[in-house]
């Protein structure tokens, strides 16, 4: 399966503003590439590349008074499977985990486990540890909260979403990334492009997604609150302890959203080395 993706976002500047952008394809998925992948910024600003604590890339610029517009459209590969599901994967102890895993077993700026660990032994103290588990509080998740992008707040944290019963993807995964720690599984956030691929099409203008991964089997697994069935075409741009980590942009001053157009679709798989540079033509 071929999937384009890319983005059209502009930002107001009121003055030079030291901007980060989170907006590359993850390092784990550049190898599907078919098209180059490039942040184009107007203006010819100048950009650098760093990769941070949690592997992911990272932009940096100083982005000039007035509208600062940021453009990428690329096609990348994918198996075009769903998501993998692995109902035998075990729960490890925590002594079995990896030194750099444990990281995610702790609270965090949106993770605020302390405030729901009662709840979640309660809930999911009885049921074996694992996938089914995992799966348990997928389960609840989905349920408890009600989605709608008019719900959107960027500083809700786990126990808030919990007790509004309302959000977005992000707080559907901030709320199972908490519950899975508090229950001694490794979880962590993720965030990158979804499109309507083998589901019905949403007529909301399309946006990243965010879910979350867990540590099972000595291995990470993906997993969705949101949706909660396996979804095909996931191309993960960052991951990290909850969204404060993955933030598509950062300003160090005032730079306000003017702009914010996302796609996410399937094109032709037929695309040989003769006809890639006529498909990218076509899709610029």
């Amino acid at each position: 399966m071929i999937i384009r993706a890319g983005y059209d976002i502009a930002f107001h500047c009121q003055q030079a503003t030291p901007m980060v952008l989170m907006l590359s394809v993850h390092p784990s998925r550049q190898r599907d590439l078919l098209s180059e992948h490039r942040i184009e910024l107007s203006g010819g600003i100048a950009q650098r590349d760093y990769v941070d604590m949690f592997g992911n890339i990272c932009t940096r610029l100083v982005a000039p008074a007035g509208l600062l517009e940021v453009r990428n459209d690329f096609l990348i590969r994918d198996s075009g499977l769903p998501d993998e599901t692995a109902p035998d994967a075990r729960q490890l102890e925590i002594d079995e985990l990896p030194d750099n895993v444990l990281l995610y077993l702790m609270g965090s700026r949106y993770c605020d486990t302390q405030k729901l660990s009662d709840l979640a032994w309660s809930l999911f103290g009885n049921i074996p540890g694992g996938w089914q588990r995992v799966q348990a509080i997928c389960d609840y998740v989905h349920g408890h909260i009600e989605f709608g992008y008019h719900h959107a707040r960027g500083d809700r944290t786990a126990s808030e979403g919990h007790a509004e019963r309302r959000g977005v993807c992000r707080d559907f995964a901030h709320l199972a990334v908490t519950l899975c720690r508090c229950m001694n599984i490794p979880a962590r956030y993720c965030t990158g492009y979804l499109g309507d691929i083998g589901v019905p099409r949403d007529p909301a203008p399309m946006d990243f997604s965010a879910w979350f991964e867990v540590y099972l089997d000595g291995r990470w697994f993906t997993f969705d609150a949101r949706h909660n069935h396996p979804r095909i075409g996931r191309i993960v741009i960052a991951r990290g302890r909850d969204a404060a980590d993955v933030a598509i942009s950062t300003g160090f001053g005032f730079a306000q959203l003017a702009r914010f157009n996302v796609v996410t679709e399937e094109v032709a798989e037929e695309v040989t080395e003769e006809a890639r540079p006529k498909l990218e033509m076509a899709v610029a």
